[in-house]
C-alpha cells in the first residue's frame, strides 16, 4: 500500500487553494492530505485544507521557526512549503530534515539574495542578465534626483520597496497635482510627487525603496522548477498584457529565467519576472516560492505543484515539457467555500495509512464564501 503525503502550506495566499486541488488531483494517483494554517480564520486555504490551525500571533521569526518544527513533528509533515518567515526557515533545514519534513523551498543563500532586490539585480546582472536602471533612495532628496534623473530620459519613475512581494507599495510619480480627479472612479497607483515628498518629510524613519523607470508590458512570469542538482526541469512563462493573459515557450523569456534559476540555485519552485524597457525584455522581480498563479498551468497540461512535492520526496520527475501551450485566457473571481466557525474544523487524525487514491475534496459549501481567482479562456 502506498502511504499519503502529508503537505503544509503556512500562511499563503488564498489563490493557493487551486495549488491544493492540484496536489489531490495528482496524476500519480497518489493520496495527499493538506494541512494549512494562517492567520485569518476566514482564509479559503483554511476551509480547503483536511486539518488546519489559526497561527499565533507577534512571533519573532526565531521563535516561527520552533513553531514550525513543532507542526512538522506533531502532524507528521513530509513536505512543507512556506510562505511566511521563509528565510528563516531554510537557514534550519537539517532540523526539519531531523523531524521527517523535507522543505519545497530554496537554500538559504538563494533565498538572501532575493530578499532584497538592489542586491538581486546586482548579482544577476553579473551573470549578464538585463535589468532596468535602478536607484536606492532613503531620503527626500534621493527621490527627487532619481526622480528628474528618470524624466530627463523620458521615463515614468516609479517606485517598491526594496523588499517585498508581490505589488505591495508599488506607485506610480506624477506632476500632476492632487485633485478630485484622484477621488474618482477606482483607487490608483499613480501618487502626486508632492504628497510623496510631503510624507517623507513626516516620516520617523527613513525609507528603502527602489526607484526606477515604469516598465511596459507584455509582463512574462515564468514558472521553473529546478532540482536540488540546480537544474532546472520545467519553464514555463505566463504572459499579460492587460486582461489578456497566454503563455510562451520562446527564448527571450525563459534563458534569462533559467540563467537565474541554475545560477543562484533556486531549487524546486521559484517565479521569476520580466517586462519591456524599450525593446528588450529586463528582469522586473524574482520570486522564491511558487506563484499564486501557478495552477494556470494546468490549461497547459502541467502541474507543477505535483512534480515539485515528487522532486521535494526525492522522485525526480525529469525533465518536463508542456504537452501543449492553452489558449489565451482572463482571470475572474468565483466563490469558495469557507467554515461556519471561526475556528476551522478538523478531520482527526488518522492512525493508518491512507490508501493510494486522490484525497476527497473539502467540505460541502455552506455558510458565507470567499473568492479567489479561476482562469477562464477568451
Amino acid at each position: 500500500m502506498v502511504s499519503r503525503v502529508r503537505v503544509w502550506l503556512n500562511r499563503t495566499y488564498a489563490e493557493n487553494v487551486f495549488f491544493m486541488d492540484q496536489l489531490r488531483r495528482n496524476p500519480s494517483d497518489r493520496a495527499v492530505e493538506i494541512h494549512a494554517t494562517h492567520g485569518d480564520p476566514d482564509s479559503p486555504v483554511l476551509a480547503a485544507a483536511d486539518t488546519a490551525e489559526l497561527e499565533p500571533e507577534n512571533l519573532s521569526p526565531a521563535g516561527y521557526v520552533e513553531y514550525a518544527l513543532d507542526q512538522c513533528a506533531r502532524r507528521g509533515i513530509d513536505v512543507f512549503v512556506p510562505r511566511l518567515h521563509q528565510s528563516a526557515i531554510v537557514a534550519h533545514r537539517a532540523e526539519f530534515e531531523a523531524v521527517g519534513t523535507a522543505l519545497l523551498a530554496p537554500p538559504p543563500e538563494a533565498v538572501a539574495v532575493f530578499h532584497d532586490k538592489v542586491i538581486a539585480y546586482e548579482a544577476v546582472q553579473a551573470i549578464g542578465v538585463p535589468v532596468p536602471p535602478w536607484y536606492r533612495v532613503r531620503s527626500e532628496d534621493e527621490l527627487v534626483a532619481a526622480v528628474e534623473e528618470l524624466e530627463a530620459d523620458g521615463h515614468k519613475a516609479c517606485f517598491k520597496p526594496a523588499s517585498g512581494a508581490g505589488g505591495v507599495g508599488f506607485r506610480v510619480i506624477t506632476r500632476t497635482p492632487f485633485s478630485l480627479m484622484h477621488l474618482s472612479g477606482f483607487p490608483s497607483p499613480y501618487v502626486p510627487l508632492d504628497l510623496v515628498l510631503e510624507a517623507l518629510r513626516g516620516a520617523e524613519e527613513p525609507v528603502d525603496w527602489l526607484v526606477m523607470p515604469r516598465l511596459e508590458q507584455p509582463e512574462v512570469s515564468v514558472d521553473c522548477l529546478t532540482g536540488p542538482d540546480n537544474l532546472v526541469r520545467l519553464a514555463v512563462g505566463r504572459t499579460k498584457n492587460g486582461r489578456r493573459r497566454g503563455f510562451t515557450l520562446h527564448e527571450q523569456w525563459l534563458d534569462p529565467a533559467r540563467r537565474i534559476a541554475e545560477g543562484f540555485g533556486l531549487h524546486y519552485l521559484s517565479n521569476i519576472q520580466f517586462r519591456m524597457f524599450g525593446d528588450r525584455p529586463v528582469l522586473m522581480d524574482v520570486n522564491t516560492r511558487p506563484a499564486g498563479g501557478l495552477h494556470q498551468l494546468s490549461l497547459c497540461g502541467v502541474n507543477a505543484p505535483w512534480a515539485a512535492v515528487r522532486l521535494a520526496l526525492g522522485e525526480d520527475p525529469g525533465e518536463m515539457a508542456p504537452p501543449f501551450l492553452g489558449q489565451d485566457y482572463t482571470v475572474v473571481s468565483g466563490p469558495r467555500p469557507l467554515r461556519p466557525v471561526s475556528l476551522p474544523q478538523q478531520r482527526p487524525e488518522a492512525t493508518e495509512p491512507l490508501p493510494g487514491v486522490p484525497a476527497p475534496p473539502s467540505a460541502e459549501p455552506v455558510g458565507p464564501v470567499g473568492a479567489a481567482a479561476q482562469a477562464l479562456p477568451l
